[in-house]
């Protein structure tokens, strides 16, 4: 997935109200960012921080930038922006790249499934059960190449590892596909200590069948593609 439009570089000032993030312009211009991201952010929040921004000239737009990336001070990059994952594997997926999936022919996006929910991917095939994935973005790092999920308490988390749950034990294929958006980590786990109410419900969902899947993403201003499979700790 390439961006649509190139990034620029700019500086991060800081961020607030979840969704703004004021950052500098290397000509010292201030301006007012979007931020598609309404997670805690730790560790990808610092004032100070490098950041790359994408400009738009939508007139229905009030921001005129988006942040997407942030460059660490070892040349890695961590992705923002949590509707990139969807769109990296939805490519992945129609082209087959993820070896454990790539039987299947058909690829639906954003369908309704239990109680008020949808599934970020459906996946069918003629002779096969249908598959149910649900993409995670994942982008904290607390200990150097540890990737964790989740930064923060996430209730809509552990409903859809409930939902994946009914799902696997109807018969169909369920899998929690967790999409590193950091090119610093190769090791994964879940963060019990921020929620254990979300690896708890992790626990039940991998005893019912419930499949995981975690994987790298290749990351620079230039866009962002699938990785590497990584192991879990």
């Amino acid at each position: 997935m390439e961006f649509s439009t190139p990034l620029i570089p700019a500086t991060l000032v800081r961020r607030y109200k979840r969704f703004l993030a004021d950052c500098l312009l290397p000509n010292g211009q201030e301006i007012t960012a979007h931020c598609p991201n309404p997670g805690s952010m730790q560790g990808l929040a610092e004032a100070g921080m490098r950041v790359w921004l994408e400009p738009n000239e939508d007139p229905k737009k009030k921001l005129k930038y988006g942040w997407r990336l942030v460059e660490h001070n070892d040349g890695h990059f961590s992705g923002i922006d949590t509707s990139v994952p969807n769109r990296v594997l939805r490519r992945a997926l129609e082209a087959q790249q993820i070896t454990e999936l790539a039987d299947y022919t058909s690829v639906q996006p954003e369908v309704k499934y239990g109680e008020n929910s949808r599934i970020d991917f459906l996946l069918r095939h003629p002779d096969l059960p249908d598959c149910y994935i649900e993409v995670k973005s994942v982008t904290l790092m607390r200990q150097p190449g540890l990737a964790e999920f989740p930064d923060s308490v996430t209730k809509r988390g552990a409903k859809h590892l409930e939902e994946l749950t009914k799902v696997a034990q109807q018969g169909h294929r369920a899998v929690m596909l967790y999409l590193l958006q950091r090119t610093d980590c190769e090791r994964f786990q879940l963060a019990d200590d921020i929620d254990p109410t979300y690896a708890q419900a992790f626990d039940v969902a991998q005893r019912n069948g419930v499949e995981r899947l975690i994987y790298a993403t290749q990351i620079s201003p230039r866009g962002v593609t699938l990785g590497a499979p990584i192991p879990a700790v």
